[in-house]
């Protein structure tokens, strides 16, 4: 079986390429409106939403950049594990059926349609809008260069095409993830999440032993390997920091209610009663594959340090090192499928939620009418923005040499700076007013891109997005108080009363 390694993994990526295809093709077919690209019909029922759901965080940010933070930094991003799968919690417990009925009651096919309704304010819908827009391109790009890395590592262990470059295989992956989405929209996103959901659940498991089989003594001793190189990255704040870990606590907990590719989901669910099952698909899934997020890392570390492999040019190679090395065959070829299913159906999403950002809200907030063939228009912008994401990623990779988790957590607290107090505190709490919601999503955009962009270097790793989402909070709060309360409709007032 060994011997027939490198055919089985490049064949399993091939099958799955043509598994893209097909369903894109399917679902083209079953897309007949705007509802249907952004929404699914809002039709899914409880397994394919928490399916869908802990698929869109375990991709490439989990599958490729959790191991890689793993590496570089020990046990640090342990903590994003745990505190994301309490955040599912709090998202329902402040969401759940409440923006499902906003959805259905205003026939809202995107989040910033549900904000304009909450508010009754267009300029909330285009701030939204904006926010979504600048978020996606931080997060889309973490899985477009996930997905062009891992197609590269692959080409070159296998001696397929050694030689190949980064940038032929992001075209290769960008390509593909476009006339996947173009054609499918979010429905052949969502049953995609079915299918790689499935397969990773599984995976997850039988990853997990193979990773303590491949050391010699396995947990204990791959703990002593790496605590003999540094104590600090087998200790419970990583070689990040005690600050660093907290600010990545309250980013993740709290920002899974912010985070538009998860509620966008939620706003698909058929039945109002699925919700009470929902999140248990969802936190169960998440955290049985995210052993594979801890454990590669760790091991790929152990078995560097005590010379058994090659040191890694890149630490987000300690997925697709370890697969390609030591895995068993099938196994490794069934995970990298369900690896390129996660980062498509997640990249999807992104899309989706981008281009609606694009030619639905933002014309509507700036004409108050949608564009003419917004179907048309809404494939024409995915196109757009994933071309967009993919010179970001690229950019990102050869001139910041940022790792894949890291991208994806600037995404995540930018999302979540913004919407956590527009979305999830203002459809729970009636005093918020279109002037808070306005002045907390300008104020994370500011705080969030004006670190990155002049790279500050914030005291004690503190993550910037934690320093945005505190900020805005508080002035979200405080703008609230001293104003006049808003006048709400009959509608909405119904709504924040169940």
């Amino acid at each position: 079986m060994e011997a027939f390694r490198s055919p089985i993994i490049l064949g399993s990526v091939f099958c799955y390429m043509v598994i893209c295809i097909v369903v894109g093709l399917w679902a083209w077919r079953r897309t007949k409106s705007t509802t249907d690209f952004f929404m699914a019909g809002r039709n899914l029922g409880i397994m394919v939403t928490g399916v869908a759901l802990f698929s869109s965080m375990m991709s490439g940010f989990g599958f490729v950049g959790g191991p890689g933070l793993v590496y570089s930094m020990g046990l640090a991003s342990v903590w994003i594990v745990m505190t994301t799968a309490v955040g599912f919690g709090v998202s329902d417990f402040l969401l759940g059926k409440r923006l499902r009925l906003f959805a259905g009651l205003f026939d809202s096919v995107s989040l910033p349609d549900v904000v304009a309704a909450r508010y009754g304010s267009e300029s909330c819908r285009f701030l939204t809008a904006l926010a979504i827009l600048m978020g996606v391109m931080g997060y889309l790009a973490t899985q477009i260069l996930a997905m062009a890395m891992v197609l590269q590592s692959i080409m070159e262990r296998t001696g397929f095409a050694p030689e190949i470059s980064l940038l032929t295989c992001m075209m290769i992956s960008t390509a593909v993830l476009l006339f996947y989405c173009v054609t499918g929209g979010v429905i052949a996103g969502v049953y995609t999440d079915v299918f790689q959901g499935t397969i990773m659940v599984v995976a997850g498991v039988l990853v997990f032993f193979a990773a303590i089989a491949a050391v010699d003594g396995g947990v204990t001793q791959t703990v002593a390997i790496v605590m003999s190189d540094d104590p600090e990255a087998a200790g419970p704040w990583g070689t990040y920091g005690m600050l660093g870990c907290l600010s990545w606590c309250l980013i993740f907990a709290l920002g899974v209610a912010g985070q538009p590719q998860l509620l966008t989901k939620g706003m698909m669910v058929k039945r109002l009663r699925d919700y009470q099952y929902i999140p248990l698909v969802s936190v169960g899934g998440y955290t049985i594959t995210a052993l594979l997020w801890v454990s590669i890392g760790l091991v790929m570390r152990a078995l560097v340090l005590q010379g058994s492999h090659p040191e890694l040019a890149n630490a987000d190679m300690a997925a697709p090192e370890f697969l390609m090395t030591y895995a068993h065959p099938l196994l490794a070829g069934v995970v990298f499928a369900g690896l390129f299913a996660a980062i498509m159906s997640t990249a999807d999403a992104f899309l989706n939620i981008g281009a609606a950002a694009i030619v639905h809200d933002m014309p509507k907030a700036i004409m108050g009418r949608s564009l003419h063939n917004e179907l048309f228009w809404a494939r024409a912008g995915t196109v757009l923005l994933g071309v967009l994401a993919a010179l970001f990623a690229l950019y990102s990779h050869y001139q910041n040499q940022r790792l894949v988790a890291l991208l994806g957590v600037f995404g995540w607290g930018t999302f979540a700076a913004a919407l956590v107090p527009t979305v999830a505190i203002g459809l729970n709490w009636k005093r918020a007013t279109p002037l808070a919601a306005g002045v907390a999503i300008v104020t994370s955009l500011v705080v969030n891109f004006g670190i990155e962009i002049f790279d500050l270097d914030v005291p004690y790793g503190v993550h910037g997005g934690a320093i945005a989402l505190l900020l805005s909070m508080t002035l979200f709060f405080a703008i609230s108080f001293v104003s006049k309360p808003p006048q709400l409709s009959r509608e909405v007032e119904a709504i924040m009363d169940i």
